[in-house]
């Protein structure tokens, strides 16, 4: 099982964001027969078959082995996730997102993680084909700001920080350059 898969088919979206579907594959992180599953969302098991076979059909949940149970042969599944992420690419046209480049607007900011997203994806897909591991780095941090001003001052010194990192090691002439984009994105801590 990955840890995470980003959908970008608009027919495998499709099959993920059914309410039924969506719960089955929550419930599949540990191999389950169709009669346990059907025990834990309170469907049928002819239901949930039906939408067992759906989910395989699209590469959203493989077979995990079979189990002897009396005189039957159950076959078990898992999910081929443990998180799905569905990236703006499954919305074909639709989710092209075209915003102005303000680099203070949220709607940038959901512009370039939807980008990030559909490039990683590519990526990770492209190296797990070549064999590949993909070199990547995240921070993740959580800061309070004393005041707005605190907030400001951070954002000018930031931007002068990594503008001067980048004018250091940015060498696109370099005869085996690679290109890498970097992210840096700030927004309020949403409550729990």
């Amino acid at each position: 099982m990955q840890d995470v898969v980003v959908i970008e088919d608009p027919a495998v979206a499709a099959i993920a964001l059914d309410p039924v579907r969506a719960r089955l594959l929550a419930a599949l992180t540990e191999p389950a027969s169709a009669a346990a599953l059907a025990t834990r969302v309170e469907l049928t098991r002819q239901k949930v078959n039906y939408h067992l076979r759906a989910l395989e059909s699209h590469g959203l949940v493989e077979p995990a082995g079979t189990r002897q149970w009396g005189g039957l042969t159950e076959r078990l599944f898992v999910a081929t996730a443990g998180s799905y992420l569905l990236s703006p690419a499954a919305l074909g046209p639709a989710g092209t997102v075209r915003v102005k480049a303000d680099r203070l607007s949220a709607s940038y900011l959901l512009a370039v993680a939807g980008r990030t997203l559909r490039e990683v994806a590519g990526l990770v897909r492209r190296a797990a084909r070549a064999g590949k591991p993909l070199s990547t780095l995240t921070l993740d941090a959580e800061i309070a700001f004393a005041s707005a001003r605190d907030r400001s001052a951070f954002t000018e010194e930031l931007t002068a920080l990594v503008a001067d990192l980048v004018s250091r090691y940015h060498h696109e002439s370099a005869p085996d350059a690679r290109m890498h984009r970097l992210v840096v994105t700030a927004h309020p801590k949403p409550a729990d």
